[in-house]
């Protein structure tokens, strides 16, 4: 039975799930949900209300951490977790430090601000931006960039879960308009692009950036 994925195509949690989904070589079918405007009974996928959420057959799981944990036992090849408890538990830490350090504290007040709020016709608050751009984010590179120093990938030297989270925050700092942000730490930069440039986000990423286009596009 094919995976059904719910949640949006913007959404950091959604795309690690997706990318985890397709970097497993696992079919599944994507099924729109707009956070700010939840299906009536959505509750019963995920009682916090929040996405992505992963059906299989009778089984109902939410959580982007949890659903990637829940594939990797079912399908363990390609193993996208380490093995060693060490590199295992290293390979959890990057990932909550992506999931709740860098997407609360920097991504989400980046692309919420300059991205969502306009979309529903709010105003950006453009210091709040710069209050993460300047006084949170440099610190949580600075950490990755020693981390980085000499790796291609966070654990393992091989692609891990912790890649795809770090990774797939940056797309959101794209959409937010910083791009260029990374130039001052080489190491993640470097990370991003060699992620950003596999297939699993490419065929993830070509659809999210028109769309981004098409919304300036039309905002002026």
């Amino acid at each position: 039975m094919t995976y059904q994925l719910h949640g949006a195509a913007l959404s950091p949690f959604v795309r690690k799930t997706r990318a985890f989904l397709l970097e497993k070589g696992l079919e599944f079918q994507a099924i729109h949900v707009d956070p700010f405007n939840l299906p009536a009974d959505y509750t019963e996928l995920n009682p916090l209300k929040r996405i992505p959420a992963l059906v299989d057959g009778d089984i109902k799981l939410a959580d982007s951490a949890v659903i990637c944990a829940y594939l990797e036992r079912k399908h363990p090849e390609p193993a996208l977790y380490p093995s060693a408890p060490y590199a295992y538990a290293r390979c959890l830490w990057f990932e909550k430090y992506a999931d709740y350090e860098l997407a609360p504290q920097a991504t989400f007040r980046v692309f919420r601000q300059r991205f969502l709020m306009p979309l529903v016709g709010k105003q950006c608050r453009e210091e709040d931006v710069q209050k993460a751009l300047t006084e949170v984010l440099p610190l949580l590179l600075d950490y990755l960039e020693k981390e980085l120093d000499g790796r291609e990938f966070l654990v393992d030297d091989r692609l891990t879960i912790a890649d795809l989270a770090l990774a797939t925050q940056f797309v959101n700092l794209e959409h937010g308009g910083e791009a260029a942000l990374l130039d001052a730490w080489p190491n993640v930069k470097a990370h991003r692009n060699r992620l950003l440039a596999r297939a699993s986000f490419t065929q993830l990423l070509a659809g999210e950036r028109k769309f981004v286009a098409q919304v300036r596009q039309a905002k002026g």
